[in-house]
């Protein structure tokens, strides 16, 4: 029996693709003292005097920053409620659960579910006000001590490490338990690629571009307006006019009627059109006509 596949699913990025801030920078580190020029330099001299993986390096620089104030984890989810996001959000997702599919659409079980992949502190997000809209939300994780004080990475998600998060939702093994890498036929798969948005903000979102469209997926690039040195706009214009990895780049700006959210609007409105075009030949071939007269 095949699955239903009636749902679509928005994946975003976060940083710079959800908010024009990092998180880090907007509530770790004023939460901590902790400055974020030097921060970043010490992760930067990882990578290149030590050959680190950059998401590790980081990781690793957190965990020296807070050696003398070790949080836990629902400490860190606490400064979640700090993070600011570009206009419009979170009121998107409620006014996309409401008014954007036709009842025809809804008639046919067609939904819509956002996702979030990014290689931040996944427990920051988890304390946000976006954590409510959206159905999972994967990011770097740290595991705990015996007195529930952070102590070593669980999870490291790097750019080229989300195009997992990409086939587990295809997959809907959203369990970290399950083995993304067992074999599941296509007809079985909840949300297939073609049902499938993918928002990023620049190169470190080309392994989820490139899935996206290898698999009939749809990707948009988004940057911030507000960047006096266009070198958001830029990395944007990279990868649509000279990569070749989008079709679609946009503003950041998620309000009713900008750029980005006609292209989100008319994406959804196309794919669930197809999924009622599909239902309805699927209808058609499994009906044996009466025979008629002569």
């Amino acid at each position: 029996m095949s699955a239903s596949q009636t749902t679509i699913a928005i994946i975003y990025d976060y940083d710079q693709t959800l908010s024009p801030a990092y998180m880090q920078d907007e509530a770790l580190f004023p939460a901590y003292g902790i400055d974020s020029q030097a921060f970043w330099k010490k992760c930067n001299d990882l990578v290149r005097k030590e050959d680190f993986d950059n998401e590790l390096a980081y990781m690793k620089v957190i965990l020296e920053s807070l050696e003398l104030d070790r949080p836990t984890n629902q400490e860190l989810r606490n400064l979640g409620s700090k993070l600011n996001f570009y206009p419009g959000l979170p009121a998107m997702f409620d006014e996309f659960r409401t008014g954007l599919l036709l009842p025809e659409h809804s008639h046919y079980g067609v939904t819509v579910e956002h996702y979030i992949i990014s290689s931040g502190l996944k427990v920051i997000l988890e304390g946000s006000r976006l954590a409510p809209h959206v159905r999972a939300i994967f990011g770097c994780e740290f595991g705990e001590d015996s007195s529930g004080h952070i102590v070593f990475p669980k999870r490291v998600i790097s750019h080229t490490l989300k195009t997992q998060y990409l086939f587990r939702i295809n997959k809907g093994m959203l369990d970290m338990a399950q083995d993304v890498n067992d074999h599941m036929p296509p007809d079985l798969r909840p949300i297939p690629f073609t049902h499938m948005i993918y928002v990023g903000d620049g190169p470190t979102d080309i392994p989820c571009f490139t899935v996206m469209r290898q698999n009939g997926g749809r990707a948009i690039a988004v940057y911030n307006p507000n960047d006096a040195t266009r070198a958001s706009f830029r990395k944007c214009y990279q990868l649509c006019a000279h990569a070749d990895r989008v079709k679609n780049i946009a503003p950041s700006d998620f309000r009713q009627g900008s750029h980005l959210r006609l292209l989100l609007e008319e994406m959804v409105r196309e794919i669930a059109d197809n999924i009622l075009q599909e239902h309805r030949l699927e209808l058609e071939a499994g009906v044996i006509r009466a025979p008629g007269f002569q």
